[in-house]
């Protein structure tokens, strides 16, 4: 899987995957603003990435 800059389209995904506090939210939306919003957006893609291979994982099982 290769990863774009500026592809976006996973934020919109976790978006609609759990509910995000007010502040990750505005993150995912509207982007990195300094190195404190890009090291929380590296967090959350690495959670994304777990949960979409738990997601996976249960729709191969079922």
């Amino acid at each position: 899987m290769t990863n774009k800059w500026n592809d976006k389209s996973w934020q919109r995904d976790f978006l609609n995957m759990k509910s995000h506090s007010p502040a990750d939210a505005k993150l995912l939306m509207g982007g990195v603003k300094g190195l404190k919003d890009a090291w929380r957006l590296g967090v959350l893609h690495v959670e994304y990435e777990r949960l979409k291979k738990k997601q996976m994982q249960q729709d191969q099982d079922s």
